[in-house]
């Protein structure tokens, strides 16, 4: 039940990323950071993909995946069609590594020690859904400030 769950919002905070990202009337602004907005909505974007697919594709879903997060938050001007193509490819690698999950698995530790201290993969996949969501605000406000 919980993983049918989780596998929902995570697609739909995924199809409201594709919103956001698309919702930009200039693409340049994606790159936007001023003031106290440390993060461009496009590197929010990079960040949520390559998160997911490192910690659900890589670790569960055993993908290959190799995360360069020191790009996530470095590169720029990334085309907005890449994007949302990258968003995609996310969608399907989030819903194909929960598949590979069984109940007992979210019982069990997480095989990644990500914290100060080991967690079940219960606790990790909602940690991963309110951290999707957190970055999908900022972007959804990035967006409504800056993209004007």
């Amino acid at each position: 039940m919980l993983l049918e769950v989780l596998n929902t919002l995570f697609q739909r905070d995924l199809a409201k990323l594709r919103q956001e990202i698309s919702a930009y009337k200039d693409e340049r602004n994606l790159w936007i950071v001023d003031k106290n907005i440390a993060n461009s909505a496009g590197n929010l974007c990079l960040h949520l993909i390559g998160n997911l697919n490192t910690y659900i594709g890589a670790e569960l879903g055993k993908t290959g995946y190799i995360r360069h997060r020191d790009l996530e938050f470095s590169l720029k001007d990334i085309p907005r069609t890449e994007l949302l193509a990258k968003i995609d490819e996310t969608r399907v690698v989030v819903e194909e590594g929960l598949t590979k999950v069984t109940e007992e698995k979210l019982a069990e530790e997480y095989p990644m020690l990500v914290f100060d201290k080991p967690t079940s993969t219960e606790y990790f996949l909602v940690h991963l859904t309110t951290h999707l969501t957190y970055h999908l605000g900022q972007i959804n406000y990035h967006r409504r400030l800056l993209d004007v």
